[in-house]
């Protein structure tokens, strides 16, 4: 399997391997997501607290910032890198049931804002170059312009925005 760089990545026994998300291939299933949960552009979009609401969440994030957004490959890929780490934590550490998804864009800037039920802060901790997980809030402070967290009477929303080119 090649590597982000094109070098060969050795697969483990019995090891199952995901295929690299491309955002220049045409997902349908990123439409009928669309479809199923609604747009995060319009309304914060509930999504079910299991872990295969991060591919809903990552399809909706591409459909909007490729096709809504009309913004390029390199962006709708770190987009949808972020929104599945700031999922995958809200779904493994919050204990919630439902989590919102909502995007949002201003001239020159996208946010995207995760929201839980928990006020627990999630905290970005130093990252080794051996471990293999505690990486998601190290990857959205490298690859976002701002990120932070809003604490509501009930729950938290963690949110991260990256600075656009507009047309």
């Amino acid at each position: 399997m090649a590597g982000l760089d094109d070098t060969e990545q050795p697969r483990g026994a019995g090891r199952a391997t995901a295929a690299r998300w491309s955002p220049a291939v045409e997902d349908e299933r990123a439409l009928e997501a669309l479809d199923l949960f609604g747009n995060p552009t319009e309304r914060e979009v509930p999504l079910p607290s299991r872990p295969e609401s991060a591919a809903s969440a990552r399809r909706l994030a591409q459909v909007v910032v490729l096709r809504q957004w009309k913004l390029g490959p390199k962006v709708t890929e770190d987009v949808v890198l972020l929104v599945s780490e700031l999922v995958g934590n809200a779904v493994r550490h919050t204990g919630a049931r439902v989590f919102g998804l909502h995007m949002r864009r201003r001239p020159g800037w996208i946010r995207v804002e995760v929201r839980d039920p928990s006020r627990g802060l999630p905290c970005l901790m130093p990252v080794q170059e051996t471990d293999i997980s505690g990486r998601g809030l190290f990857l959205v402070d490298k690859l976002s312009d701002r990120w932070g967290v809003d604490l509501l009477p009930r729950g938290k929303t963690t949110w991260f925005e990256i600075r656009v080119t507009d047309r």
